[in-house]
């Protein structure tokens, strides 16, 4: 027997902006594609126009060529199974949803909003609060299972809107053998006869998947834990469509649970907690709102997507650090934890931090270069590339290059004063204009020759040189962070370097009360 070729598939709706657990999804397909030679694909599930939104197709495109995982096959890139799109394909749902009519695994039902209504409260119990349209209900409905013939030839020759329900056998078990929970089984009796094709011609979720992903060759299909409740209707499509024995292998995901573990992360919780739980930055399109995104906040996409395999994974060994090479060559789906995982965004910082710190200077140029020009900070690009190995170690974030960086290429705005002025004194403003005027002097402008000059003159005035130093780096920089002060000013320049101490130590006098 030969073994097809692993084909796993994306299938998102277009209706918002990625959500960190879908990228995740996005993620293991990739990996588990990726290990076994196979193909990943996108298929956009956008049959539910009432929840398009403009733009969130290609939103969805951006922000998985951030992450550096692009599908083989897609709307964009096409392939040989599309079209791509789930409404480019309505007649295909059409032909298979009238095969189960015809077959007597489905029906024509042509009931109202307002008849669905009144028999949810017509038939509310204390014991059944929600009544739904399955096997005890189905009979007391408008459908052809309970209209005479003539009436049912009546209302299709009239061209009454009608929508296709799968019919659920009564008193049957449903199982099947899942990658990550092992043996999952169902009683049909407490599923509803579920919409597979709406009244409009489009499918509903339930009938385009199994349809996708068998006309698509799908292998393997990985989806969110929330989608189990819906796997018996598939389990039966697949089988009253006769493609029992193609049916891709599943596995359900553990979910991505809020810090305090109670419950799926949303984004009114990043909203709440102070992070994003969307890729990139989303702006609503109705109400114009903009929700941050990684990207934007100064995560690396290496660093982003590590997170995230962390997150309900791991290859047995001690290691979290892992290119995206290591985890395609550790990966194993059966490894995927059952349990929901926590969202941790001290440790998703700590992932970025220590990204960074691994990242050669040419990995990081092009990302700085567009955070300094987005600050409006003119930063030449050799200069930018020269202090890069100097500040990394100190950035979590790719942000946390401007307030760590910012002043190699522009003099502070505002200074922390009540780190100087406590202790600044005559005696520190005349060792300051004296050495200021020393600098111009200097033929050799090193960070050795900077600091033997500070020393000297510091000697001259009787001033332990450590009293001085963070007068010195405030007046450079603004506050109490950054390389070797010495390290500082050599970089920024002769020029620049008096100018600035000239200025702060005239402020500094300026701001200080008389004694």
């Amino acid at each position: 027997m030969i073994t097809p070729k692993v084909r796993v598939r994306f299938a998102p709706s277009p209706t918002g902006g990625l959500h960190l657990g879908g990228v995740r999804t996005v993620l293991y397909n990739y990996l588990f594609a990726k290990k076994h030679g196979g193909e990943f694909i996108l298929r956009i599930e956008d049959t539910d126009q009432s929840r398009f939104v403009p733009g969130a197709e290609q939103y969805i495109m951006d922000c998985l060529q951030w992450c550096g995982l692009m599908p083989d096959e897609s709307p964009v890139k096409g392939g040989a199974f599309g079209p791509y799109r789930q409404s480019e394909r309505k007649e295909i749902y059409r032909r298979y949803a009238q095969q189960l009519v015809d077959d007597g695994y489905a029906y024509y039902a042509f009931d109202t909003t307002e008849e669905l209504e009144w028999m949810r409260e017509k038939y509310k119990t204390p014991a059944n609060p929600a009544p739904q349209y399955d096997a005890s209900m189905r009979t007391k409905m408008r459908n052809s299972l309970s209209l005479p013939d003539e009436d049912l030839k009546a209302l299709l020759d009239a061209g009454t809107p009608y929508v296709i329900r799968i019919l659920m056998p009564v008193d049957e078990t449903v199982a099947f053998e899942d990658m990550v929970r092992g043996q999952v089984q169902f009683h049909t009796s407490t599923v509803d006869d579920k919409v597979l094709l709406k009244a409009d011609g489009m499918p509903t979720y339930h009938l385009a998947v199994v349809v996708d992903d068998h006309l698509m060759q799908i292998t393997h299909a990985f989806r969110g834990e929330e989608w189990l409740p819906s796997a018996p209707v598939h389990l039966l499509l697949w089988k009253y469509l006769g493609w029992a024995d193609h049916m891709p292998q599943w596995a359900h995901l553990p979910l991505i649970l809020k810090p305090d573990g109670h419950g799926k992360l949303s984004k009114r919780d990043g909203d709440r907690l102070g992070f994003p739980v969307f890729t990139m930055n989303w702006t609503d399109p109705k109400t114009e709102e903009t929700a941050k995104g990684f990207k934007e906040l100064g995560f690396l996409p290496e660093a982003f997507v590590n997170m995230l395999a962390m997150l309900g994974w791991n290859d047995g060994t001690e290691q979290e650090i892992m290119t995206i090479e290591e985890m395609t060559e550790a990966f194993a789906i059966e490894r995927v934890h059952k349990g929901g995982a926590r969202f941790d965004f001290e440790k998703a910082k700590w992932f970025n931090h220590e990204w960074i710190k691994r990242s050669t200077t040419k990995r990081l140029l092009p990302d700085l270069k567009q955070i300094f020009s987005e600050h409006d900070i003119e930063a030449p690009e050799a200069l930018l590339e020269s202090i890069i190995p100097s500040i990394k170690e100190r950035c979590t974030l790719l942000t946390d290059f401007i307030t760590q960086g910012s002043f190699y290429f522009k003099a502070p705005a505002a200074y922390d004063t009540a780190a100087v002025l406590p202790k600044w004194n005559s005696d520190k403003k005349r060792f300051f204009d004296t050495w200021n005027t020393e600098l111009e002097k200097m033929e050799t402008w090193t960070t050795e020759a900077i600091e033997q000059s500070f020393k000297d003159t510091a000697a001259d005035f009787s001033i332990k040189p450590g009293e001085l130093q963070l007068p010195l780096r405030i007046m450079l920089v603004g506050g109490k962070f950054g390389p070797p002060v010495f390290e500082i000013a050599a970089i920024i320049g002769q020029t620049d370097t008096r100018a600035r101490i000239n200025k702060a130590a005239t402020e500094f006098t300026d701001m200080q009360a008389p004694v």
